[in-house]
Parts: structure tokens; sequence; C-alpha cells
């Protein structure tokens, strides 16, 4: 019996993407003007000299979809990252929010094949928010950036990929 072939695909530092798609929630923008800048500064130190980064802001976290979908339908776009925070009240509104969002971006990025990443908090309070955007806890805008990279060189070496 012989062996299955194996066969890892992994992309090489110059498979990087060149066009960003970053679209950004203006609400409870305190914290996502920080995400923003986190984000930028991510796609400055892989990109260098050779990237393009396409910046849109949109009302709030529900409107990021409609913004990722237009990003997502270009052929010259190799990723989108999504940024908001949407932070428990006293209803069940951050639950549809966040609900609703995660499968529209999940669907976007299946229907067209670009890659979509989430850097969307979905916290408890406020301070949990600040910790998620350049606190104790990191940033995740620069985290859903580097995720934009690094899943739109493995999909593009993947398509690329003549087995």
């Amino acid at each position: 019996m012989s062996s299955p072939t194996v066969i890892t695909l992994e992309p090489a530092p110059d498979e990087a993407p060149t066009a960003i798609g970053l679209v950004v929630s203006r609400y409870n923008d305190w914290i996502t003007s920080r995400l923003r800048e986190g984000a930028v500064e991510e796609f400055t130190r892989r990109a260098g000299d050779g990237g393009r980064l396409e910046i849109a802001t949109v009302p709030g976290t529900f409107e990021i979809p409609a913004a990722a979908a237009a990003f997502a339908s270009r052929t010259d776009i190799d990723a989108v990252v999504c940024l908001g925070c949407v932070i428990r009240g006293e209803t069940d509104h951050d639950r549809y929010i966040n609900d609703a969002v995660s499968h529209a971006l999940t669907r976007i990025s299946i229907d067209t094949g670009i890659p979509v990443t989430f850097g969307i908090l979905t916290t408890n309070n406020p301070e949990q928010a600040e910790a998620r955007a350049g606190g104790a806890m990191g940033n995740k805008g620069a985290e859903a950036m580097a995720a934009a990279f690094d899943i739109a060189a493995t999909v593009q070496h993947i398509i690329a990929r003549d087995i």
C-alpha cells in the first residue's frame, strides 16, 4: 500500500497581498479609532512601500457588511478588514447586531472568495473594549490586519497551486 501525498501550502513572504479594504465603524469611535490606528500600523509594517490600503467608515457595526461587500466585489482588493465595537447594554440589541454582522461577513467571504477578517469587539463593558483596543489585551485591529495578510496570502497561494 502506498503512502498518501501530503502537500503543505504555505505562502512565501513575497506573496503578501497588495491591496486591502478597511471598514471602520464610527459608532464607539473612542474605541474604533484606536482599532483603526493599530490596523494601519500593522498594514504599514507588513506592506512596506508596495501596498495599498483603502479605508471606508460607516455609521455603525450593522452597516459594516455593506461596505465589506462592496470592497469584496472588486477585483483589485485582496482582503477586507472589518473593525467595530459593540458593548453589551441593558437589552439584547448587542446579540442581534453581533449575530447578523458575523454571519453576513462570513457569507461575503465565502460567496466572493475574498478573505474578510473580523476585528469587531463584542464586549460586556467599556473596560473590556479599552483593554482590546491597545490596552492590556493588545490591539484587535492590528490582529485583524495581520490575519488579513496571512489568509489572503494563503488563499492566493492555494488558488495559484497547480496540482
